[in-house]
């Protein structure tokens, strides 16, 4: 990774383009995001399912090292901590070896719908709570929760722009090192 100067980082910057997981279904939900995630490719990414790109000056792009996993409901996530925890612990250990720092959006959920057990599972409230913060302790990842799917949409947005403009400032302070 090279060294940038200031007004090269914010070119880069502006310059971001999002990248969806080929995987992500095609919904009425997916279409409302994407209003927010412009200008985006779809590409098949090794862990998550949206992260961000730029083109440096030199032409070369730079992938962050950061991606979503998006979840559409506490349900879904429980059925992840359930029947499909193998595959979804491999995928954390993926991205953990790449160096992909992973964050969990759960839309249309709340912690107090988690500790309350609102959602469609035999899975008990105490080990879902469980499993999310075993979660983010284990692979350092964040979870965030919204209510509304489409806050899903302007929240990656925000989330992968400023981690973008985190990654190029760092790219600036190793050049004046």
């Amino acid at each position: 990774m090279g060294t940038l100067d200031p007004v090269e980082a914010e070119d880069c910057l502006s310059k971001m383009v999002f990248c969806i997981d080929t995987r992500e279904q095609q919904t009425a939900s997916l279409e409302k995001r994407l209003e927010y995630l412009q200008p985006y490719v779809r590409e098949t990414l090794l862990a998550g399912d949206y992260t961000a790109k730029t083109q440096l000056p030199d032409g070369t792009w730079f992938y962050l090292p950061v991606a979503v996993e998006r979840k559409m409901s506490l349900t879904e996530i429980a059925g992840n901590f359930c029947r499909d925890r193998k595959r979804f612990r491999a995928e954390f250990n993926r991205a953990r070896d790449a160096e992909i720092r992973l964050y969990i959006l759960i839309e249309r959920s709340s912690w107090e719908n988690a500790y309350a057990g609102a959602y469609r599972s035999q899975m008990k409230p105490q080990s879902m709570i469980a499993s999310l913060i075993t979660w983010m302790a284990r692979y350092k990842c964040p979870i965030l929760m919204c209510e509304r799917s489409d806050t899903g949409g302007k929240l990656i947005r925000d989330l992968l722009h400023y981690e973008m403009r985190e990654a190029l400032e760092r790219m600036i302070e190793v050049g004046n090192s």
